[in-house]
């Protein structure tokens, strides 16, 4: 029978003659009972990208489509991560979130008019935050939205996702309510 150990010798808990081989993970952290239960699930999601072949039957480019009645010509998507390690406010997690998903790309297309036919007023927006589940309640959509500088945001969904974990440490002096950290993913689909 072999450990089910996610790390048999981690070199951080291993000393030079310590080997855990068929015995117990020593740091329950890294111990997993059933590791089919150590699955990654999918969340079902509205937003539909037209593949590359669908877009060359339909004229070319490529679109989505959102649970709304609008659907918009995707260009991009762009990614990030946001942090709140003290507070406990998932908002400004968010709010990170999104910031970091903008903040590394120029969208000069939309302003000198590269895409023909299309003017700067013509650009969409699509956002898709994962959020923990038990804190999207005190979400607060607007201050999220305030992000964006512009685009004409069409649909904005949160699902379950992100995560809360201990910082390490509850510094009551930054306003922490315990030691959580708040985790919060965005994703950001840019076009017109």
């Amino acid at each position: 029978m072999t450990s089910n150990c996610l790390f048999p010798n981690p070199p951080f808990l291993a000393s030079t003659d310590q080997k855990f081989g068929n015995r117990p993970c020593p740091n329950p952290l890294l111990h997993f009972q059933n590791r089919s239960s150590f699955q990654s699930h999918r969340i079902s999601f509205p937003i539909r990208a037209v593949t590359a072949m669908e877009a060359e039957q339909s004229g070319g480019t490529a679109s989505i489509e959102s649970g709304s009645a609008q659907s918009m010509k995707l260009l991009f998507v762009e990614m990030g991560v946001g942090y709140d390690q003290h507070g406990q406010d998932v908002t400004a997690a968010a709010m990170r979130a999104c910031r970091d998903a903008i903040s590394s790309n120029s969208i000069p297309a939309f302003r000198r008019g590269s895409i023909p036919g299309v003017t700067f007023d013509q650009m969409k927006l699509q956002i898709k935050l994962g959020v923990p589940r038990p804190l999207q309640h005190s979400l607060d959509i607007e201050r999220v939205k305030s992000v964006f500088p512009y685009g004409k945001i069409i649909n904005f969904e949160v699902v379950d996702g992100g995560l809360i974990c201990s910082s390490g440490v509850q510094v009551e002096e930054m306003g922490d309510k315990n030691d959580d950290c708040y985790i919060v993913n965005a994703a950001v689909y840019v076009g017109y």
